[in-house]
């Protein structure tokens, strides 16, 4: 591929030698060699005794970087992604090393304007309005016992019981004082919608089959469940009144009619902001689709390395590891690979789209509007612009990410 650029570098002569020398002076100070003083020993005793390979390791770790930056100067190439590096020759008197610099691929924008997409419509119905507010209501409903009543969907039924599979005890397949809220579908199909009707201290047998996409052992299979219903709470909704709204937060709701309009607000917004974010990825899909460029493995794979170190950050604040979720999962890395190859590459071709339109429109940022950003940001975060300034450390990536909106809106039109 055109973009991917093989440079061979030798470090060689005396900036060698020196090095060697440097490698050597350091390694000297923890070497005892007998007729000597440690750190004391000659370098043709040194070498002689431990031989000149010795200094290679640490002296390539000092080489390498000058001989990287020689390839990027000499070769005037900027990289996309970490360089693979081999030493493919290495003596006293030289070292040589083979670098694979993958660079950006060249990128042929297609039609990125006017692309004929168009926003969805939002509405909001007055079904939706009722459901959240009913939402809402449960959300603060109170539980109390039911006492003299009939278990129902939505009630929580405290249950004992125990399954049988092929006449002997199912393992793990029993409980006592379980509390079961009818219609969560905890159970397998059939099961919650049997303790419906039930009433306190009543038994009941249950018989059921397990799903066919159960477990190896018992899909398909009949099981019997012996069941006694031991308590049943029920849920009390809140009246829509004063008191409700203050404990949603919305001190300025005085009546229903008001809660109605608020509630209606707020799903009006959550489903503009959704309906946004459907169109971009509509016109972003469409102009990248326009588009001509040819991705490397090596960029995906690199991509897909910066998702899966993303993924294994975010698995540390929930206390797992990337091996744990892997072993809950059944996953192996191969599988978390492929799973995440169509994303990466999808990531990759709208930042090139991006870039290139920044390119080809002369996109320019000036320091007036990071500053009005680092502003906004500091506003909507109870930020100091100080604050705002050393948690992004670099100005230029906001600059940057301005620059990427800016492609973004030309996109969108």
């Amino acid at each position: 591929m055109k973009n991917v650029h093989e440079i061979t570098i030798k470090i060689e002569g005396k900036q060698w030698t020196d090095i060697l020398d440097n490698v050597f002076l350091k390694k000297k100070k923890d070497i005892k060699v007998d007729g000597f003083r440690k750190g004391n020993v000659p370098k043709n005793v040194f070498i002689k005794k431990v031989g000149i390979e010795s200094l290679y390791m640490d002296a390539v770790d000092i080489a390498m970087p000058i001989a990287y930056k020689k390839a990027l100067d000499e070769n005037k190439v900027i990289p996309v992604i970490e360089p693979k590096i081999d030493v493919v020759n290495i003596n006293e008197n030289e070292v040589e090393f083979k670098f694979v610099i993958t660079t950006k691929p060249e990128i042929k924008l297609g039609e990125y304007k006017n692309l004929g997409i168009k926003k969805k419509a939002v509405k909001v119905t007055k079904s939706e309005i009722d459901e959240e507010i009913k939402s809402l209501q449960t959300k603060y409903a109170e539980i109390v016992e039911k006492e003299n009543g009939v278990a129902e969907i939505g009630d929580t039924a405290t249950i004992d019981f125990k399954g049988f599979v092929d006449g002997k005890e199912l393992d793990g397949g029993s409980g006592a004082n379980y509390p079961l809220e009818l219609g969560s579908k905890t159970f397998i199909p059939g099961f919650e919608e049997a303790v419906v009707g039930m009433k306190i201290d009543e038994e009941k047998q249950i018989n059921l089959k397990f799903p066919d996409d159960y477990t190896e052992d018992l899909k398909g299979k009949d099981v019997t469940f012996n069941v006694t219903l031991k308590g049943l709470k029920t849920k009390v909704l809140p009246e829509i009144n004063e008191d409700f709204f203050l404990d949603l937060g919305y001190d300025d709701v005085k009546t229903k009619e008001e809660l109605e309009q608020k509630v209606k607000e707020d799903i009006k917004a959550h489903k503009e902001h959704h309906a946004e974010d459907e169109y971009i990825e509509s016109c972003m899909q469409k102009a990248a689709d326009n588009m001509k460029v040819e991705l490397s493995d090596e960029i995906i794979d690199d991509e897909i390395h910066h998702m899966i170190k993303k993924m294994e950050d975010n698995l540390k604040m929930q206390g797992l590891t990337l091996e744990q979720y892997m072993s809950f999962t059944g996953l192996k890395e191969e599988d978390l690979h492929k799973q995440m190859e169509a994303e990466a590459t999808k990531r990759i071709k709208y930042r090139y789209l991006l870039e290139e339109i920044i390119e080809v429109e002369n996109i320019e940022v000036s320091d007036e509007e990071v500053e009005t950003e680092v502003a906004n940001i500091a506003k909507e975060y109870d930020m100091t612009l100080d604050e705002v300034k050393k948690e992004i450390g670099n100005m230029e990536m906001l600059a940057y990410d301005l620059k990427m909106r800016k492609a973004l809106d030309i996109i969108k039109g």
